[in-house]
């Protein structure tokens, strides 16, 4: 029998035939996904903890060790790796490919409050969780500039404004921010001088941890009304630390200005960052295990003029760097062959 018989005796019906099956490939054409590689990658969640200070020895035996612990008793974890340097331990968990990622993040985050016992009773914050693989490159880098804001002032804006809200778009796993830090008042004491006043180095970060403070200032009454005092101590300029009296030598008071050198900076003068030779805040895009890279930078820049509007006018978000750009222009030229 010769197969191909019944089409040439119905030949309504073949080109009927052939006319869905073009329709249908044209159809699964447009629903194919653009990826640079297929998907499989696995579920990774990075664990980061931080004690400002600590030596890398402390930071493995007093931090990572609990909670590598905690971590080891997740289901489904196949390989997890730890590394400690100094005030930061970083701890990766990797797990089987058919773990859902959001499903192993919430046991991640059962494991930390568990192991929150353990750990060291200064540490700053509860160590914290990222939904991305540490060997991933960035699929977007974001340089925020100003010609009129310092760089500690930009810092805070994409730190605060910027970040979070890329933070929540579908398929985004992390922000980080580089080139600058958060605002910050630096005090520079001079040893000399503190061993004249016989004054020592902790007493000074006492003095200032006590008078900075939002604490509860009470009230008072007259028997028919309640008043309560509210004032904020905090101090946020060099300019009002200067003055503060942190001891007294002889009867006189002895104010920080006379030991240090006051000035506003930021938490990190050790950084920098530049865009076409300016300074600027650069934001590095992470997208989750599993994400779609094409998808997901569609999603970031459509938020990007929003953000723009949100943001004082002399601050300007431009795109310096995309992923996607080579996957694009891959995906055109097979179109074109095709």
């Amino acid at each position: 029998m010769n197969i191909s018989a019944p089409f040439i005796r119905k030949p309504v019906a073949t080109s009927l035939l052939t006319a869905a099956a073009l329709l249908a490939g044209a159809i699964a054409y447009t629903l194919l996904p653009v990826a640079p590689l297929p998907e499989v990658d696995f579920p990774t969640i990075q664990v980061i903890a931080a004690l400002p200070g600590a030596s890398p020895a402390t930071m493995a035996s007093s931090v990572a060790t609990p909670l590598e612990r905690q971590f080891s008793r997740i289901a489904g974890v196949t390989e997890m790796t730890s590394t400690s340097r100094l005030g930061q331990t970083n701890v990766v968990l990797q797990f089987d490919l058919n773990r859902n990622i959001d499903a192993a993040a919430r046991d991640v985050q059962a494991a930390i409050n568990a192991a929150a016992g353990n750990l060291p009773t200064n540490l700053p914050t509860l160590p914290f969780y990222r939904k991305i693989n540490p060997a991933d490159a960035p699929i977007l880098n974001i340089a925020v500039q100003s010609d009129v804001l310092p760089l500690g002032r930009l810092y805070d804006v994409a730190d605060s404004i910027v970040a979070q809200r890329l933070s929540r778009v579908r398929g985004v796993g992390q922000v980080t921010l580089g080139g600058s830090a958060r605002p910050a008042v630096t005090v520079e004491l001079n040893p000399a001088v503190l061993a004249g006043y016989g004054i020592g180095l902790e007493d000074v970060r006492t003095a200032l941890s006590q008078i900075n403070s939002n604490q509860a200032k009470g009230g008072f009454d007259n028997g028919f009304v309640h008043w309560v005092l509210s004032d904020n101590d905090q101090l946020v300029k060099a300019s009002q630390y200067r003055p503060l009296i942190i001891a007294y030598h002889n009867g006189a008071p002895v104010r920080l200005s006379d030991v240090a050198t006051v000035e506003d900076s930021v938490e990190n003068v050790y950084t920098a960052g530049l865009s076409n030779g300016k300074g600027a805040i650069v934001m590095q895009v992470f997208r989750q295990p599993g994400a779609n890279i094409v998808g997901t930078v569609d999603r970031v820049r459509a938020v990007l003029p929003e953000l723009q509007a949100s943001i004082p006018a002399s601050i300007e978000l431009r795109v310096v760097q995309d992923r996607t750009v080579t996957i694009r222009a891959s995906v055109i030229d097979i179109e074109f062959t095709m």
